[in-house]
């Protein structure tokens, strides 16, 4: 019995060690960049920062994967958070196409 544990217990840890690894993805919330980790984004300045391009970093989009993003202002749906941050909204609170869509959580 114990002999069958051990060999059940080697054999699941070997498996387990031969899934491959799922890499995360993290978002930029202004401009849809995607990064490999939170210190690659929070450590260059975004070229869609809020107060003007270049002016400050990127911020990290706190929502999950989605197959489509909705802008929080007009509802408008794109496949990709990139495609979303790239267009002018035209409801946007600073006034109609004088900012970009920014994405629902």
């Amino acid at each position: 019995m114990r002999t069958l544990y051990i060999i059940t217990l080697v054999f699941f840890c070997f498996t387990a060690s031969l899934r491959p690894k799922t890499q995360e993805n993290f978002y930029c919330e202004y401009c849809g960049n995607k990064f490999s980790s939170v210190k690659l984004l929070t450590s260059q300045n975004c070229m869609r920062y809020p107060e003007g391009n270049y002016k400050g970093k990127h911020k990290l989009y706190e929502g999950i994967e989605k197959d489509e993003y909705t802008c929080k202002y007009c509802g408008n749906q794109y496949k990709t958070i990139k495609q979303l941050t790239s267009a002018k909204c035209m409801r946007h609170p600073n006034g109609n196409y004088k900012g970009y869509h920014s994405p629902a959580l």
